[in-house]
């Protein structure tokens, strides 16, 4: 059985993967993929945004998050629940036969709508 040489965009993951700890690891943890990216061109070593992105999510690496995050619902208990009209059933025979929404806070000047 043959067994194929490793792709080369693995090699330069491996490559990439080490280099991304290092910089967030000097960079005591606190620096996203946008801050390692950056690193990393000024260094010289040429990487697309979105492979640093990709290799910092398989690594468990994560940037400092600012702020406080808001909780925009708080469900009761005892609430009425709607009931499920579609019966979970995400299915359908034909086009516009089931409609589905859904309500998602969005944040603006003024506040939560």
């Amino acid at each position: 059985m043959k067994r194929r040489p490793r792709c080369a965009r693995s090699v330069r993951d491996e490559q990439l993967a080490g280099e991304i700890r290092r910089v967030h690891r000097e960079n005591f943890g606190v620096y996203g993929a946008d801050k390692v990216w950056a690193q990393l061109n000024r260094e010289g070593i040429r990487v697309a945004r979105c492979t640093v992105e990709r290799l910092m999510r398989q690594a468990g690496l994560q940037g400092a998050v600012r702020g406080k995050t808001r909780r925009t619902t708080a469900p009761a208990d005892a609430a009425a629940r709607p009931r499920d009209l579609v019966d979970r059933q995400f299915k359908v025979a034909a086009p516009n036969r089931l409609w589905v929404a859904d309500l998602t806070y969005v944040r603006t000047w003024s506040g939560f709508v």
